[in-house]
């Protein structure tokens, strides 16, 4: 039943993040500061699982094609959409819920044992909506740009990949791409990208802020983070899946 209880302090804690909001002056240098945070310095992580999970899927895709009747274009097709669809918005935000996730923890955990949060309380700031609405709000205004630069560079790796081994042609690759493209699907990676921020930045939150102890208590609060944070991400995903494209 114990998850019952963080279930409801959870939801406390978002409301008191809510209810109180500090004045939009104070919030705009935190929100810029979390923006390079979570978008420029991630951007080499994110390239480099992009580009080599895109060339293997290409490369994959063409070794599993061994029916004469299937064009090579279709590699292309499978590479654009399984990119698009999950592996850009699903794959990367959880390598990004356990880079960006453990920091934020560790942010305010540490701040917590510290006692600086309590010193933010005892002047009268409102430490829930000062330390975590920036991160909420830089996450989801972020994480969208990041994905779609994601899928460019996994299509891209899968491209390289295809063609300069041999396996593929450039003008099969491409035509594949072009083929029976469908845009709402990059809406739905968007989408799924922007509930997946809230999810990383929120869960890891509050586990960093309800944080109690010292330096121990502060390693495993970014554990839990990071694995709360992914499953809730692979529930999400099914769930969205199931409202949005079925």
């Amino acid at each position: 039943m114990r998850w019952l209880f963080h279930f409801g302090q959870y939801w406390l804690f978002m409301k008191r993040m809510m209810t109180r909001p500090e004045k939009f002056s104070i919030y705009w240098k935190q929100f810029l500061r979390e923006c390079d945070n979570f978008g420029y310095g991630s951007l080499g992580i994110v390239a480099l699982v992009s580009i080599f999970t895109g060339a293997v899927i290409t490369i994959q895709t063409i070794y599993n094609l061994t029916n004469p009747l299937i064009p090579m274009y279709s590699v292309g097709i499978v590479a654009r959409d399984s990119i698009i669809l999950e592996f850009s918005p699903t794959i990367i935000c959880l390598v990004l819920a356990g880079k960006i996730g453990s920091n934020i923890t560790s942010e305010i955990g540490t701040m917590r044992v510290t006692e600086q949060i309590d010193a933010l309380e005892i002047m009268g700031i409102n430490s829930a909506a000062y330390l975590v609405l920036p991160k909420i709000t830089a996450a989801m205004f972020i994480f969208p740009f990041v994905i779609l630069l994601s899928a460019f560079l996994g299509i891209t790796g899968g491209y390289l990949a295809g063609t300069l081994t041999g396996k593929i042609s450039s003008a099969d690759f491409i035509y594949g791409l072009q083929n029976n493209f469908i845009p709402y699907n990059v809406v739905f990676a968007l989408i799924k990208s922007f509930v997946f921020a809230y999810i990383i930045t929120t869960v890891a939150s509050y586990h960093g802020f309800h944080t109690q102890g010292g330096a121990l208590e502060v390693g495993k609060s970014s554990t839990y983070a990071v694995v709360y944070s992914s499953i809730l991400i692979l529930i999400g995903d099914y769930v969205l899946t199931q409202l949005l494209l079925v």
